[in-house]
């Protein structure tokens, strides 16, 4: 049951997003590159290949592999300074991003190869694996590589007996909101990713996952915008 007296900080209504920037080819020497701000938090994704994969005994001879790696700059928050290099987190969130994309992206027609995305967080402010995910999923479509379909991410809590959309950090953390990052394709809305950090009843979690579902397919609008703006001959209603 939602709470009447219950608000958000920024002045958002439960189910709105924060504003939002999107931009592909920022990163003139990267095979593709893209550029994702909601509210405070920025990502950028960079691509690199295909490229021969080292050491050889992980090649995949059947297809490429794609190979994530989700970093946050050690300033990029507004708390203490992350300590430079990988952590459990980041390999962690790494993981899952590939896990996202994969189940999209074809590498079918690059046996033994890696297609490597870098994921950087310039500024945080909550949702930052679920910004890193849609920024990766456009860079790739701006690599050329052949896709199913866009991935779009946001993340879903539970707060105060209410369910809101693009949670903050300090909805996450101060407030210790439920925190569901989801992510689903733009066309036939599977789910790619789905985590669950906290206890929530099986009727609100359903009730969040259709909350996601409208609110990825409002970034899938911004996904593709970006996209026809780079490629206003190439781009579909997927975005590709």
């Amino acid at each position: 049951m939602a709470s009447k007296k219950f608000s958000r900080s920024d002045g958002r209504a439960f189910d709105q997003l924060r504003p939002m920037e999107t931009r592909v080819g920022v990163i003139p020497r990267a095979d593709g590159s893209a550029l994702f701000r909601i509210g405070n938090t920025v990502a950028i994704a960079a691509v690199y290949g295909p490229r021969a994969f080292h050491p050889t005994f992980l090649r995949n001879p059947e297809r490429g592999v794609l190979r994530c790696n989700y970093n946050m700059m050690a300033f990029s928050g507004s708390g203490e300074r992350v300590r430079p290099g990988p952590s459990r987190r980041s390999r962690e969130i790494s993981l899952v991003t590939e896990k996202a994309l994969n189940s999209v992206i074809d590498l079918s027609e690059f046996p033994n190869t890696v297609v490597d995305v870098f994921i950087e967080l310039l500024q945080t402010d909550g949702g930052t694996r679920c910004a890193g995910i849609t920024a990766a999923s456009m860079a790739l479509a701006d690599a050329g590589f052949l896709m199913k379909e866009m991935v779009s991410a946001v993340s879903v809590g539970a707060l105060e007996d209410n369910l809101v959309v693009d949670l903050t950090s300090e909805e996450d953390c101060e407030l210790k909101a439920v925190d569901i990052p989801i992510a689903m394709t733009s066309r036939s809305k599977n789910i790619t990713l789905l985590q669950l950090d906290g206890m929530i009843s099986k009727d609100n979690f359903f009730a969040a996952v259709e909350l996601a579902k409208k609110a990825c397919s409002a970034l899938h609008d911004v996904q593709a915008k970006a996209l026809r703006e780079k490629y206003p001959q190439g781009a579909d209603e997927n975005g590709k």
